[in-house]
């Protein structure tokens, strides 16, 4: 528990330090609104004794989606603490409380799956994002796993990319970079599957609780590994790009959970 107490006061003080100056540098613009997310979720990650290892690289293309497996909200986190990303999530995420408006702070596109006219909103969303040059993460499966395998990816996630290029009058394609998070080792050991349930959040599971168990475990190992970049324009076959997307995050995934060198 005193573990617990020191962790959340050092976290609500450097969310409290943090959140005013990314509020302003968000109303304004400022090129400072992408650098506090990654320099923020970094201190998140060593409070809560996370550490990142990246295998490969991002793609430096201006207007890059980022295709990804998702296993828990330490996620958001992993992520951001390696590259200044903005999220596809939810429209629920937006009403959580305090981790919404991080969300919205992060300039987060939420989508309401229960309102499909909208769709157009959000990829104009998700364009406007690219253009700006904002590397756009979307979780695949449109959900969260176990952590010990990749779900199927939704086609239709894929999708937008066709639409946010339309919006995007600047490109002729858009660069879609597959990624995979494994979570390895617990204290310097194998997590193996029947302890990867410590750090995935899926299902029914309530977020503070959760919290509370990976703060208190601490020394989480997950790896980060880029795959090849894959080049998506207007003729691009969707449910092929998916495919292939969806096969590399798997394999990149296994090959790391197995403990072998995983390469893109």
């Amino acid at each position: 528990m005193l573990r617990i107490a020191a962790v959340a006061t050092a976290i609500a003080l450097v969310t409290a330090a943090l959140v005013p100056v990314q509020f302003l540098a968000v109303a304004l613009r400022l090129p400072l609104r992408r650098w506090i997310p990654p320099f923020y979720h970094r201190l998140l990650c060593a409070l809560l004794g996370v550490r990142v290892r990246v295998v490969g690289e991002r793609h430096a293309a201006p207007a890059l989606l980022i295709v990804s497996n998702h296993v828990s909200w330490l996620d958001i986190p992993v992520i951001t603490s390696r590259c200044p990303v903005v999220f596809v999530a939810k429209r629920e995420v937006s009403t959580w409380p305090l981790f919404g408006q991080l969300a919205k702070l992060q300039r987060t596109v939420f989508v309401d799956r229960t309102r499909r006219h909208k769709t157009a909103e959000v990829n104009a969303q998700i364009a406007a994002r690219l253009a700006e040059g904002d590397p756009v993460v979307l979780f695949g499966e449109g959900t969260s796993s176990d952590g010990n395998r990749v779900l199927a990816f939704r086609s239709a996630l894929i999708g937008a990319a066709r639409d946010a290029l339309a919006e995007a009058e600047h490109a002729e394609r858009v660069w879609i970079q597959p990624l995979s998070v494994a979570y390895t080792n617990l204290h310097g050991l194998p997590m193996g599957r029947q302890h990867r349930g410590r750090v995935a959040w899926y299902g029914d599971l309530h977020l503070m609780p959760h919290l509370g168990e990976v703060i208190r475990g601490g020394a989480i190992d997950v790896t980060v590994t880029w795959g090849p970049p894959v080049a998506f324009d207007m003729n691009s076959d969707r449910k092929a790009v998916t495919r292939a997307l969806e096969g590399t995050v798997r394999r990149l995934t296994g090959a790391t959970l197995r403990g072998r060198p995983a390469s893109a």
